[in-house]
């Protein structure tokens, strides 16, 4: 017999550790999906459409209007006023700012409204209103 192979009443010494490391890749990668697909922004209830598309771009931002009218940018939550700042900023380093507006079925039209009015004078061409389609 050679120095290496034992015989099959042998023990083992080592422990095969690849599969446990596989596993653990695995889970690694399934709480990262987890973690960024939970983070995506505010619930919402959308209203329905036939047609709706998807207007996402990679430097899109997102205005989200809930039911009881507080507003957000990009899930995080604004007044009026620092959305105006805010959307400035963002269309002064990107002049064809691409924006999302996603407003709870419930929500002031009031302050959809308000919000498109913002979106207005800061001369914001590209707005998509984010509907869910109907089934």
């Amino acid at each position: 017999m050679a120095g290496d192979v034992k015989g099959d009443l042998q023990a083992y010494d080592d422990i095969n550790v690849t599969p446990m490391l596989d596993l653990a890749y695995v889970l690694l990668v399934v709480f990262i999906i987890m973690t960024t697909a939970s983070v995506q922004g505010v619930k919402v209830n959308s209203p329905l459409t036939q047609a709706a598309n998807n207007l996402a771009k990679p430097q899109t931002k997102g205005i989200t209007i809930t039911a009881d009218g507080q507003v957000y940018l990009d899930a995080y939550p604004v007044s009026l006023d620092e959305l105006q700042t805010n959307l400035a900023q963002y269309k002064a380093a990107n002049p064809a700012l691409p924006v999302v507006l996603k407003a709870d079925a419930a929500a002031q039209y009031d302050k959809v409204m308000q919000v498109l009015e913002i979106a207005k004078r800061l001369d914001i061409t590209e707005i998509g209103l984010a509907t869910k389609r109907a089934q």
